[in-house]
């Protein structure tokens, strides 16, 4: 036979001539990178500045949201208490009866509703509780001398409203009206609160009474939005409608330096400092022309409480404003409706944008530096491309590796190379494959050697079987297996359409031999799909199947080959990969190859794949979420309808949902009946009427879809003709 690639070459094919092409392209490409990024970097991370920002806003604003939810959840819980809901329901009933305040103090509900509430206020570190009725009047608080007066929480009137309305709901921070406990123990008035408050009475109708629980600001709220700092100048801050600060600055410190704070041991920003721009970078010690009154809110404060941006379409600013320092900030933000109040997390635009100053400074020792290592790079590749021509011309003169004369190249991928070849005595027809020299590396050789070494062990009839392994004096690996004419079954059911349900079940009976071998001994396929089953005639019998590429073999239980499989992670094929695989490589068990071949079966009775979607990402997470269509369904035609349960019981999302194991598989199979029954002297006559197609094909392997001298097709190997193309 007529060689397809010319003589055979461990090199890849690629003449000495072309190898100047390769620094050319490399000189050419280091030209345009370098000014590509010149004129396009500070777009570059003007975006990525733009998405941390707004991914930065978006976490802390799900944890507020969260936290108030969760503050939410426990005042309900609370209002919800039978004694606590008893005991409020008469005070409120004494209130109705225009009981006063000094009957109100000494009713003995207040000493029980106290104790009641003691629990609940140690167990979330509550600063204490106010319980008003419908009407704004308190009817009950930890401290004595607020019962009979009207509610303490001014200027929250949505917040009220919501909760006489039968909502639960949280305010924001504001200054208390009372004198509350300090850091240090002393009692001062204006301290920082905010609010939980759930409603009391009875469904569907305006509540009696409202239980409202003291929040200290300065701890939670304020410790959620500062967790995640971007970098050494970055915060997230919240504030009212009216540009102050309800959560606590990173900068307090920097703000009692420039006066914007007083100069004491608690003074805080929270409902202290505005959000307004003063013109100047105060930082610098220039001071503004106008009175912090008078100077306009900051671009982020401005936007957010006018044009009110949802978490959604945060606002963003990447082009630089002027914060409450005066200091040049890039920023993204978002207003929170339900609490009436903003979110921000800025940065200072120095520090988002030094990688920019960086590579600019860095940018002209680049083309300094580039012809120097475009020289070095010609003499190198020169280098390498005699050396490699001295190899090649060795193989090209012996003509063979070892006991085996090579005739043709069949394929080629990334990791090597598989010829026709035949064996000096025996005369047979071989597939050898080769490990590219340039791709020679310990952890190469290593997956080769294990990939042969796996499949080596394996005895079944339909499993595909290795001869020999070797290496040359020139140091090439190889390893020989059996030689194969057919077809593979993606080439079949592209060729010929969907297959008969008794066709589908010889050849899945087949593949679950194999498999029962495997697992027996330890071994996971994890890449079975069609392209790894052969159909053959082998020793005068048709439709054989033969398992191939067991390159992703995984030991049960086994953790010798971590260091070889873990630059796989996620290893297998999106089409047929089981949800296991795709949520936890560590998660795959001999199931998780029951999975993959019952996507394979779907396949033959279908002609289309299980799952059809537009991108990767989509294909696997379908087989994590999504159900099959049936394959009856899918194709609108009948088939065995014991085939097709089964084929939908290895699809199952959960591996101990599919059959027990292969042999149980198989032994399933064999008792299903088809609507298309497939006899041996079916497959005879499908074979004869195909075999003129097979052999005519053996001449255009290079531009044909079919592979007549299929071997193992490895993951890392693709046909010859494909590269022809």
């Amino acid at each position: 036979m007529r060689s397809l690639v010319g003589k055979p070459s461990i090199v890849g094919g690629r003449g000495y001539r072309y190898l100047w092409i390769a620094p050319v392209v490399a000189i050419l490409a280091l030209v345009i990178a370098g000014l590509w990024v010149r004129s396009h970097i500070e777009t570059a991370v003007s975006e990525q500045t733009e998405a941390e920002l707004t991914t930065l806003l978006r976490a802390d604003v799900e944890a507020l949201q969260l936290w108030m939810q969760l503050q939410q959840d426990n005042a309900k819980i609370i209002a919800g208490d039978a004694n606590v809901r008893r005991l409020v329901m008469q005070l409120a009933k004494m209130a109705d009866d225009k009981a006063g305040a000094a009957e109100l103090l000494q009713a003995p509900q207040q000493k029980e509703l106290a104790a009641e509430m003691q629990p609940w206020i140690d167990r979330q570190s509550y600063l204490g509780y106010v319980v008003f009725d419908h009407e704004g009047l308190i009817i009950a608080a930890d401290q004595q001398l607020l019962i009979g007066q009207n509610t303490v929480i001014s200027g929250q009137q949505k917040f009220i409203d919501e909760v006489l309305a039968g909502k639960t709901a949280v305010s924001h921070p504001f200054p208390s009206r009372i004198l509350l406990k300090d850091a240090h123990g002393h009692e001062v008035a204006g301290m920082p609160v905010m609010f939980v408050a759930a409603p009391v009475g009875e469904e569907d109708q305006q509540p009696t009474a409202v239980v409202a629980l003291r929040i200290d600001p300065g701890r939670e709220f304020t410790d959620i939005l500062t967790v995640a700092q971007p970098g050494e100048t970055g915060e997230t801050y919240a504030f009212d409608s009216r540009g102050v600060f309800l959560s606590k600055s990173r900068f307090d410190d920097q703000l009692k330096q420039l006066a914007l704070l007083p100069d004491q041991q608690d003074a805080t920003s929270v409902l202290t400092v505005e959000l307004r721009n003063p013109g100047v970078d105060m930082r610098t010690g220039v001071r503004p022309e106008k009175l912090r009154g008078e100077q306009p809110l900051t671009a982020m404060a401005a936007d957010a409480i006018e044009n009110r941006p949802t978490i959604d379409d945060p606002g963003v600013n990447v082009t630089g404003y002027g914060d409450y320092r005066g200091v040049d900030t890039v920023g993204a933000w978002a207003w929170l409706p339900k609490y009436d109040l903003g979110i921000a997390t800025e940065m200072d635009r120095a520090e988002a944008f030094r990688p920019v100053l960086i590579l600019r400074s860095l940018f002209w020792v680049l083309f300094g530096l580039l012809a120097l290592v475009a020289v070095l790079l010609v003499a190198l590749t020169f280098l390498a491309g005699r050396l490699e021509r001295r190899m090649a011309q060795a193989v090209v003169e012996a003509g063979q590796l070892g006991q085996y004369a090579l005739e043709e190249k069949i394929g080629e991928g990334g990791m090597g190379s598989v010829y026709r070849a035949r064996h000096a005595m025996l005369r047979r027809p071989t597939a050898v494959k080769l490990l590219e020299p340039s791709k020679t590396t310990d952890v190469s050789v290593a997956r080769f050697e294990r990939e042969v070494q796996m499949t080596s062990q394996l005895n079944h009839p339909n499993t595909i079987t290795i001869y020999d392994y070797g290496r040359t004096a020139e140091g090439v690996f190889f390893y020989a297996m059996e030689f194969l004419e057919g077809y593979s079954l993606d080439v079949l059911v592209e060729r010929f359409g969907p297959q008969p349900d008794g066709r589908v079940i010889r050849i899945l009976e087949q593949v679950c031999g194999s498999l029962v071998e495997a697992h027996s001994m330890g071994l996971i396929h994890r890449d079975i799909k069609p392209a790894n089953i052969m159909l053959t005639q082998r020793g005068g019998v048709c439709d054989f199947a033969k398992l191939l590429d067991f390159g992703l073999v995984k030991a049960i239980d086994s953790k010798k080959m971590q260091t070889l499989t873990s630059a796989d992670a996620v290893t297998g094929t999106p089409l047929y990969m089981p949800p296991e695989t795709i949520q936890d490589a560590e998660g795959t068990c001999a199931r998780s190859d029951l999975y993959s071949l019952g996507a394979v079966g779907y396949y033959l009775l279908t002609g289309r794949p299980l799952f059809e979607k537009s991108s990767v990402v989509e294909i696997m997470r379908a087989h994590v979420e999504s159900r099959p269509i049936p394959p009856s369904k899918r194709l609108a035609r009948p088939m065995s309808r014991q085939l097709e349960q089964l084929i939908l019981k290895c699809l199952e999302k959960l591996p101990e949902d599919r059959p027990m194991d292969a042999a149980d598989m198989a032994r399933e199979l064999a008792e299903c009946v088809p609507e298309q029954p497939w006899t041996t002297a079916d497959a005879a006559l499908w074979w004869q009427q195909h075999q003129v197609t097979l052999a005519a094909d053996a001449s255009l392997a290079a531009t044909q879809d079919l592979m007549p001298h299929a071997t193992a097709e490895f993951s890392d190997v693709v046909p010859a003709r494909e590269q022809d193309r």
